[in-house]
Formats: C-alpha cells, sequence, structure tokens
C-alpha cells in the first residue's frame, strides 16, 4: 500500500533537508509529493530522457547507472536521487531501476526548484556547487570546543596549595582547577598563589578551599573564541573553564588565545628559518597539527589548508639542504631535490611521510657520488625526525636508485613509458608527480617535457596508465550509499585517502598526461583539462565539487581527532557523519565513478 499524507509527512520529518523545516511546511511539502509504486526489476527512467522530479526513497532498493552501463550506486529508504539532472536541462544523467519491490516519493520538478528557491536548508542540500567557507582567522571564527585544552588539570579542594604549586610547576601551566568529581567548585591561579599565599605568608599546607575562586565564570564548547576574549577582557581574568552539563571538559587561557592568533604557516616558516639544528625544526613542525585545527575551525578550505602544510614541508626541506651543504661542503655538481607524491602534488594534510628524490647533473663522477648520498642520507633522517616518516617502499633520495644523474633518469622514465609493466606503471603514477624543492631546477625543465611529450604519444602506456588509475574505486554500496571496510583494525569506516582523495588525484593525473600538462596539483590539474577541452566544463565542475566534498571532510575528520588528542588518520566512520554529509559524500562518489567510467571507455568526461 502507498502511504497516505500523514505517513508522508511523518517520513519527511526523518528525512535532511526537510527535518530542518517547520512542522507546518513540512505538511504542506508533504501534500506536493506523489507516491509511486514500482515493482522489483522495474525501470523506473532510462539515461538520456526528460526527468519528471525529485525522487525520494520511502522503501524498497534501486540502482543507478551511468551511460555506459556501470553501476553507481545502490541506494536505499530517505536517499534521494534524480536531482542532477533536474539541475542540468532536466535531462537523466543516469539511469534508475528498482531492485526489489520499491514505493518512490516524487516531488514535480516544477515544485522541486520552488523548493530550493524558497527553503534556505534546500538550497544548500541539492546545490552541489559548495558556497565557499568563511576564510577569516579571527576568534569568532572558531568555536571554543576547537581552541580549549581538553582535560585540564584539577585538584580537590581538600588539596594544599602546595600541591597546586607543584603541579603548576611541573606541567608549566598558570592554574589549576578544583573539582569534586566532574564538577567544576573553583579555581586557583598562579596569581592567587602570590596574592593570596605568598603575600600573607599562608603555609603551604594551606587547603585550596579557603583561596580559590569560587564559582567561576564558564563557558559551553559551544560558544565562539571571541565570547572568550571579550569575557577575559570584561571580567579581567586569563582563565575561563569550559563546562557543558555541569562537567569539566576543558579551559581556555590567555596563552591558548595569543597561540591561536599567533600561528599560521607564515610563524612556522619564520621559526624553521631562524632554527639552527634539527631538534629546533622538529620542535617548529610539531605545531602543524594546530595549524591544520585552526586553519580548518576557521573556515578555510581545504586547498587553502593543504597547500599552506605542503609550504611548511618545502621551507623545511631547503633548511635540511643547506645545512646538510654547510656540513659538507659547496657540492661537486649541481643537483635538484624534488619531492612527489603529496609534497610533489602541494596536498599535505595531517598525515604524511616523505617521497623525495636527487637528479644530478651529467658531470657528476663516481668519486662525487658518496657527497650526495651523504647529503639525501642527512636531508631524509632529518625529515623523518620533523615528523615525516620515512616512506615505507624507500622512495627516498636515500636510496641509490633514486639518486641519479640526469641520463639516467632519463632512461628510467624511457624504460616506463616504453615497458609498462605493473611496476613501471606505480613508478611513473609517483613521478609523474615530481616538482623540485631545492637546486638547480633547471635539470628537470627539459626532461619533464620530453617525457610528457613522449608518453602522451605512446597509446599503450596511456591505456595502462588509465587502467592502473581506476583500481582505486569509490566506496559504494548498500550502506545509505558507501561502503566501508569490511574487516581489520578499520571496520566499518571509509578509506577517505585510497578510495576518496587518490581516484581523483589519479584523474587528474591522467588528465595531465593526455594533455602535455604542466600543473601537478590536482585541483589545478582539472582546471587545465577543463581549459584546454579534455574535460568537459560540466564534467570538470562536478568533479572539483566532489574533490572539495571529499578533501574537506578528511581534513575535518584529522582535525577532530588532533583536538580529541587522537593520532590523525583518513578512516572515517560514515556515522559521525549527518545524513546531510552522508548524502553528499555519497553524490561525491557517484560523481568520481561516473566520470572513472567516462575515462575507461575512451571519454574525456560527462557532456
Amino acid at each position: 500500500m502507498p502511504p497516505d499524507p500523514d505517513q508522508i509527512t511523518a517520513f519527511l520529518t526523518s528525512v535532511h533537508p526537510y527535518d530542518a523545516l517547520e512542522p507546518t511546511e513540512i505538511e504542506g511539502w508533504a501534500a506536493r509529493f506523489k507516491a509511486r509504486e514500482f515493482p522489483s526489476d522495474a525501470p523506473i527512467y532510462s539515461l538520456g530522457e526528460p526527468l519528471s522530479g525529485l525522487f525520494l526513497i520511502y522503501r524498497g532498493e534501486v540502482e543507478t547507472r551511468d551511460e555506459n552501463d556501470v553501476q553507481i550506486s545502490i541506494l536505499g529508504p530517505r536517499n534521494s536521487f534524480g536531482e542532477r539532472g533536474l539541475t542540468r536541462d532536466g535531462i537523466a544523467v543516469t539511469s534508475a531501476r528498482a531492485l526489489s519491490d520499491t514505493v518512490l516519493l516524487e516531488l514535480p520538478k516544477t515544485e522541486f526548484h520552488r523548493l530550493i528557491e524558497t527553503e534556505p536548508q534546500a538550497a544548500r542540500f541539492f546545490n552541489r556547487n559548495r558556497v565557499p567557507r568563511d576564510s577569516s582567522k579571527d576568534l569568532a571564527a572558531i568555536r571554543v570546543e576547537d581552541l580549549m585544552t581538553r582535560d585540564p588539570r584539577s585538584l580537590p579542594p581538600e588539596a594544599t596549595v602546595r600541591e597546586a604549586a607543584i603541579v603548576m610547576a611541573e606541567a608549566h601551566i598558570s592554574s589549576v582547577c578544583i573539582t569534586r568529581g566532574d564538577t567544576l567548585e573553583g579555581i586557583t591561579t598562579v596569581r592567587d598563589l602570590s596574592g593570596k599565599v605568598v603575600a600573607f605568608g599562608l603555609p603551604g599546607t594551606t587547603p585550596l578551599v579557603q583561596v580559590m575562586t569560587r564559582d567561576p565564570i564558564t563557558l559551553p564548547p559551544r560558544a565562539i573564541g571571541s565570547d572568550v576574549l571579550h569575557m577575559m577582557v570584561e571580567q579581567r581574568i586569563g582563565h575561563v573553564p569550559i563546562v557543558e552539563q555541569g562537567r569539566l571538559i576543558g579551559i581556555v587561557t590567555q596563552t591558548d588565545l595569543t597561540r591561536f592568533q599567533a600561528i599560521s604557516s607564515a610563524v612556522l616558516i619564520a621559526d624553521l628559518a631562524s632554527a639552527k639544528t634539527v631538534e629546533d625544526f622538529a620542535a617548529v613542525t610539531a605545531r602543524i597539527p594546530d595549524l591544520l585545527v585552526q586553519l580548518v575551525a576557521s573556515g578555510s578550505r581545504h586547498e587553502s589548508v593543504i597547500r599552506l602544510i605542503t609550504d611548511v614541508a618545502d621551507t623545511l626541506t631547503r633548511r635540511l639542504l643547506s645545512m646538510a651543504e654547510a656540513r659538507l661542503g659547496p657540492p661537486p655538481v649541481p643537483y635538484l631535490w624534488l619531492a612527489c607524491g603529496s609534497q610533489g602534488r602541494q596536498e599535505q594534510t595531517g598525515v604524511s611521510d616523505q617521497d623525495n628524490c636527487l637528479i644530478l647533473d651529467d658531470a657528476v663522477t663516481d668519486a662525487d657520488m658518496p657527497y650526495f648520498s651523504e647529503l639525501a642520507q642527512q636531508v631524509c633522517a632529518g625529515l623523518d625526525a620533523c615528523g615525516y616518516v620515512f616512506c615505507p617502499g624507500d622512495m627516498m633520495a636515500s636510496n641509490p636508485r633514486w639518486c641519479q644523474p640526469l641520463h639516467v633518469w632519463r632512461s628510467y622514465f624511457q624504460g616506463w613509458i616504453a615497458r609498462p609493466d605493473p611496476q613501471a606503471q606505480m613508478l611513473a603514477s609517483v613521478m609523474f608527480d615530481l616538482r623540485p624543492i631545492g637546486g638547480a631546477s633547471h635539470l628537470f625543465d627539459d626532461l619533464k617535457r620530453d617525457t610528457l611529450e613522449a608518453a602522451s604519444r605512446n597509446s599503450i602506456f596511456v591505456a595502462h596508465m588509465i587502467a592502473n588509475s581506476l583500481k582505486n574505486a569509490p566506496p559504494r554500496g548498500l550502506l545509505r550509499g558507501l561502503a566501508t571496510i569490511r574487516s581489520g583494525e578499520y571496520k566499518n569506516r571509509l578509506d577517505l585517502k585510497h578510495n576518496g582523495v587518490v581516484p581523483i588525484v589519479d584523474l587528474g593525473r591522467i588528465y595531465t598526461l593526455r594533455g602535455q600538462l604542466s600543473s601537478v596539483n590536482t585541483r589545478v590539474r582539472i582546471k587545465d583539462a577543463m581549459a584546454t577541452d579534455l574535460l568537459s566544463q560540466s564534467g570538470g565542475r562536478d568533479l572539483l565539487d566532489a574533490y572539495d566534498t571529499i578533501a574537506e571532510m578528511r581534513l575535518e575528520h584529522q582535525a577532530r581527532q588532533i583536538t580529541a588528542a587522537e593520532r590523525p588518520d583518513n578512516y572515517l566512520a560514515p556515522s559521525d557523519l549527518s545524513d546531510f554529509e552522508r548524502s553528499h559524500l555519497r553524490d561525491a562518489f557517484v560523481v568520481v565513478k561516473s566520470l572513472q567510467s567516462a575515462l575507461g571507455h575512451g571519454r574525456a568526461g560527462l557532456s
């Protein structure tokens, strides 16, 4: 039996974005939906036909396929589909059929457009052209929960002022919260110890309850940073405990505010420039997680975050090169240090190992090689000490294979292109992302141009590279269109790197290879492919939106882990996402899969 209007209304209250509407508005929109029944295996619409409206699954399962008849996704109750066609001249860009007896709620095309025109929540949900986020980096753009120090040091009221002084001295902090259980009763600061204890000659055995500030002013974690600043200025205090439902969960101090306003990539780079030892360098790069959290919390777009983080790695590498030269003396011949992988593409996040190599001038002799071997060892060891761990695949300049004269590098690329076996495909994929970091950049100019030209002319090599790029597929499945890892440490999670970002990186590399483009950054590659008609305008816009969605969720996930004092990774549980976020992530995976399918069938992109 199809649902009646009351049942449709009740259903919409559990579906985003309708659940954000007022009850009377939900009833009004429920009356505009029409229930339609489809038996198992029945077509819902075909590719290229005009769409009559937006479909929302009330009961059952629906399969969508692209124009190459490749499955895109399997959708279940509360999933919408068809909206992409409605925003692209009303023509279906996929086909859809019922996998079981299915009931759909259809919102006619005219009503769908009225929905996104009149309801801001719906416009944000269905508009896949993401609105640029606020990139301001002031305190009004960050929440207290992203600013506070979690699990602050605390003592019971019966503890002594001596115990408080010891805790503050050992932890290098300026306050101790006074709690009974998880309940905040007061706070004692360094100023209290000097003004209330030392000034009046009180003994060290004095209980904290006698000198603490009772019932201090607090804020909830959802307050914003400027609330803290205004409270400190108005009340002339330097510490604000953060309390949620009566429980102490954090504290914000003047030091936290200063650190937030001071930390930036420019500050880190300046500190690296003045640092003298590897230990000093490591102390600077240890602040990169704080930089990532701040940038994400303040709304910076992902392409800015990853670029700024990569700039720090570039500066560190050049400082290590200079330090090595200072120890070893001037290089016997010109050399060029290059980064590949995420650093090469200027796309580093909170999880990065090192991938690098050395190109040496052809005038180098066997007698010169120990110099460059030692230089590479020192730089790679320095990077590892600063958090850029050794590459598991030994793709580093410290490996003699990747520290070679220019003519050897030419032979490498020529061999990979002529004989594209699996290892050659893997190596070529990595090496096509090379970017000069320090040294004689002219050593790479001709090599890059000649290699791209030779590779693009070799259709067999291009075909192998395309096949290799399609091995990493977006995670599609039955769990609201998302397939999670089935076993192991990351069971029931999504790998946002290998199944999210990497497929888009691979697509960008293929476009670059086909067009002999010089860019290495993925976003720039996609834009260059659009500008040279290697990728259609609509396909390119979709791919950029998909990349932004996946990459930003990856960064937000890492920022949450860092804030919770966890080691950042790329594995996200779908249960941590809202319906809104899951829907957009599913749409992003659909776009990537569609463009992979188009590439695999010999077409640049969806038109």
